[in-house]
């Protein structure tokens, strides 16, 4: 046997190096993914030899300060395919189309994608997904699901929001709290072959993370009462829009924030006369129907700002509530007659206060100028109107005001009564909340904290106090003067017997000046000596009547009567105020239903009757007892012939 030759020898010896460094290679690799990579291969693995169906977790529901729920999820169900599963393609769609009123194609169309898991249907209702579980469609899953709902429908439509196919919060408190709303979704796993084909019957569920509930500073009665007053105000006045603001102006805590018209939270994406509208119009249609003009709009404040410039004035001294001005119809500023309101009539002399009762521009351009305007801007600064109030919503707007470098004699006058500029409702309510609650900037709020399922506190949000723009003297002297606006100037519409309330009216010219388009505003607050509750009410192009009085006063006083007694604030009479409440009740026994009718009539009662007819023989309260006007009393009737029969007198 030949010996191998020396070229032979290297060629075996190369070889030989070759599939020891191949081993070697081999064996790093090896160490390396045990050692680096093994948990990662066994989950990636895994993945391939299971399917995993999600399951939604339940979202946290949204409930108002009392734990009535607004915003809650129910149980539901989803309907999935796993298409390699599916036998009978065209059968198990047209089933499936039936009992789920889809579309055939469609169904078919999903059936048939080459994907391991596809969803036909969510939010399927319960009776429903029965009805499919009987039908056993091979490779047809129901699994778990969680409709979100709201109660109320329309209720704060605006500020509480709504969610998506995804249950992802879309606007509102949903989208703002959608950290602590959505929960962690859970998983159904199964065993599979490389085909996709379930092996063996056993499943693995990893149950979802429910949602926290979030407790919020909303009132159901309180939102209800304001959105049927407004509602009812914006149509009896044809007017484009509404808003009502209900708030504490110690703590900044919203009760109610109401704007009309509203949308269905429960079908949030319907439009009004969709049919007819382009993509982009139907989008446009639907942002401009969920916007809160609350916050993300601004408008000119008209004649509530001028509670800022009297506090302006006040806290710099340039005036006092005393201070004696003259109004003879209106002011030079600069090159420009700037008319009151009253023009050609005049207010005279009037002190400071009896200016502000009759909301007198001559006025307040005077303060502004005795200011000037760097110091005008200073405090509209301080009064936050140069930034957003912080509310817990997205989308809020912000002021647009001049720059001091701009304000000249004319824009110093304009603004010092609410024109030239724009705040939102909100930022004025803000500040007004400032103006009477000792000085200090409030944080506006909705959210108070977060719940168990038992409505009890889990975790209490907090809310710093601002601070203080203008001294407790200057915020004392001002609920003075603003609750004499309603007692004697031109918020009487607002008075309510036995109530201290301290407010101010506006009316606003919108822009293009003179296109007869006015905003109507109210503003009050309760009780006057030590402000609790806070109202505003805005009107938008009220046709007919357009003045803020007029307009916004019997909605914000309706709005009072019902809220203030809600909120325990009982009225306070003196005893001469009691003494003229009372009336005694007359004799009406004897007399005819009619009679008796007119003679309680004239002492300020009314009356309700048992019988169908003849004389009252029995009232009650009785005859010479004293009691509140505008009580109702209660007669009986009798047939005169009742006397005949029985011999009495």
């Amino acid at each position: 046997m030949e010996r191998p030759s020396i070229k032979e020898k290297r060629r075996l010896m190369l070889f030989l190096v070759c599939m020891t460094a191949g081993f070697l290679l081999l064996l790093g690799r090896l160490a390396f993914i045990d050692l680096f990579r093994a948990e990662e291969w066994q989950e990636l693995a895994y993945e391939q030899q299971t399917r995993d169906r999600l399951i939604t977790p339940k979202r946290g529901s949204i409930l108002d300060r009392n734990g009535t729920g607004i915003a809650q999820t129910q149980t539901a169900a989803a309907i999935s395919a796993v298409p390699a599963q599916v036998t009978d393609k065209e059968s198990t769609a047209a089933k499936l189309a039936e009992v789920l009123e889809l579309s055939y194609e469609d169904v078919l169309e999903k059936l048939e994608q080459k994907v391991a898991l596809v969803r036909i249907q969510s939010k399927v209702d319960m009776d429903t997904a029965a009805q499919i579980r009987q039908l056993s469609l091979p490779g047809i899953k129901v699994d778990e699901d969680v409709e979100r709902v709201y109660p109320y429908s329309e209720m704060a439509a605006q500020v509480i929001g709504f969610v998506g196919k995804d249950n992802q919060g879309i606007v509102g408190l949903e989208a703002k709290y959608e950290e602590y709303l959505k929960g962690e979704q859970g998983k159904i796993l199964t065993q599979t072959d490389a085909r996709g084909r379930e092996v063996g019957s056993g499943q693995e569920r990893i149950p979802p993370v429910d949602g926290k509930n979030l407790v919020t500073t909303l009132d159901v009665v309180i939102q209800e009462y304001a959105e049927q007053t407004l509602q009812k105000a914006v149509e009896s006045k044809e007017a484009k829009r509404g808003v009502i603001i209900v708030m504490n102006p110690q703590n900044g805590e919203i009760y109610a924030m109401a704007n009309y018209p509203s949308f269905d939270l429960n079908d949030p994406f319907t439009v009004e006369g969709e049919e007819n509208m382009t993509e982009e119009e139907l989008t446009d249609a639907r942002n401009q129907m969920w916007r809160n003009f609350a916050i993300n709009d601004t408008y000119e404040p008209g004649s509530t700002f001028k509670m800022f410039t009297s506090s302006a004035g006040l806290e710099e001294g340039v005036i006092t509530p005393d201070s004696s001005f003259y109004c003879n119809g209106y002011h030079i500023a600069g090159d420009r007659m700037i008319k009151c309101w009253r023009y050609p009539r005049t207010h005279g002399a009037q002190t400071f206060t009896q200016g502000v009762q009759n909301s007198c521009n001559p006025v307040f351009m005077e303060v502004a100028e005795r200011l000037g305007a760097e110091t005008f801007m200073e405090y509209m600064e301080k009064f936050g109107f140069t930034e957003k109030t912080g509310v817990d919503l997205a989308g809020e707007a912000v002021g647009i005001l001049h720059k001091v470098e701009n304000v000249g004699p004319v824009e110093l006058a304009t603004m010092s009564f609410g024109q030239s500029f724009q705040i939102t409702p909100l930022q004025l309510l803000r500040a007004a909340s400032a103006v009477v609650n000792g000085g200090y900037l409030v944080t506006p709020h909705f959210a108070m904290g977060l719940a168990d399922e038992e409505g009890n506190l889990t975790e209490t949000f907090s809310y710093e106090k601002g601070e203080q723009v203008i001294s407790a003297e200057t915020s004392a002297q001002m609920r003075q003067i603003l609750e004499s606006v309603v007692s004697e100037g031109t918020g009487s519409k607002a008075a309510m017997e036995g109530y201290a309330i301290g407010g101010k009216t506006a009316t606003s010219e919108k822009l293009p000046r003179r296109s007869g388009k006015y905003i109507a505003s109210f503003m009050t607050f309760a009780p006057a000596d030590d402000p609790q509750v806070m109202f505003f009410v805005l009107i938008d192009e009220p046709q007919g009547t357009y003045y803020g009085g007029t307009v916004a006063g019997p909605v914000i006083l309706e709005l009072m009567e019902n809220v203030l007694p809600y909120l325990g604030f009982l009225p306070e009479y003196t005893t001469e105020e009691q003494e003229e409440r009372l009336t005694a009740v007359p004799d009406v026994t004897g007399m005819t239903a009619q009679e008796a009718k007119n003679a309680l009539y004239q002492a300020g009662l009314s009356a309700d009757w048992n019988g169908d007819g003849g004389v009252v023989v029995s009232q009650l309260p009785p005859a010479g007892q004293r009691v509140n006007k505008d009580t109702k009393v209660i007669l009986t009737l009798q047939e005169e012939s009742f006397f005949e029969n029985t011999g009495e007198n």
